[in-house]
């Protein structure tokens, strides 16, 4: 399958708008409920190339866009633009690549991810998708697999948000589809080396699904 830079770039999207969430949540407590359910979506749909249809569509990642032109549309000196970046939200981003690319030669470790995967999907048939146990599924999932990689993602907010249990299954289950979108985005041919000398065709074509959503078939 040929993949274009649309394909990459909503899969990116998916990354910054997962990373995105966990930063809210870690910071007030709060993350937009419809944002978190496309996230969350996304890891059960493991058999599904396209990114398009593992979001259902762009107008679905509109945070997740928009997070990535502000994070990678500051290549200019404009300091305004530079204070729009967010340095954790960056940190995680970069954080769950680098996890990726060591989770993909662990095939054990595979394998755990995707039998935990199965027992929430198996979950989410009794429950809703964001119910606390279909979450708490993922997140345990996530604690005994990819937490245990290194360098682990230490999510920094305020104590009070980040100490909750609820909260913090939300954070673990948002990491985890961030891994699951980097996944995609490597399957899309995504590279480190492309975000360093592609950053202005990656933010361009970002504003332009912003402009023009695409829809799922």
């Amino acid at each position: 399958m040929t993949y274009t830079i649309t394909d990459r770039t909503i899969a990116l999207a998916g990354i910054f708008q997962a990373t995105q969430l966990v930063q809210n949540i870690a910071n007030t407590g709060n993350a937009d409920e419809q944002d978190v359910e496309t996230c969350v979506l996304s890891i059960f749909r493991t058999d599904i190339d396209k990114p398009i249809d593992v979001f259902d569509g762009t107008e679905k990642l509109h945070t997740g866009l928009r997070k990535l032109i502000e994070q990678l549309g500051g290549h200019d000196t404009n300091t305004q633009n530079n204070q729009s970046k967010d340095l954790h939200v960056t940190k995680y981003a970069a954080g769950v690549m680098v996890l990726e690319k060591r989770l993909k030669r662990d095939a054990d470790m595979l394998a755990k991810i995707a039998d935990g995967i199965e027992r929430a999907r198996k979950q989410m048939e009794h429950f809703s998708l964001l119910h606390d146990n279909v979450i708490a599924g993922l997140a345990d999932t996530y604690a005994q697999t990819i937490s245990h990689l290194k360098p682990r993602i230490m999510v920094q907010g305020e104590h009070i948000y980040i100490s909750n249990p609820n909260n913090a299954n939300r954070i673990r289950a948002l990491l985890l589809a961030a891994i699951r979108a980097t996944v995609l985005w490597r399957q899309c041919g995504g590279t480190r080396w492309q975000l360093l000398f592609q950053r202005r065709t990656i933010v361009d074509e970002a504003r332009r699904l912003l402009k023009e959503p695409l829809m799922t078939k």
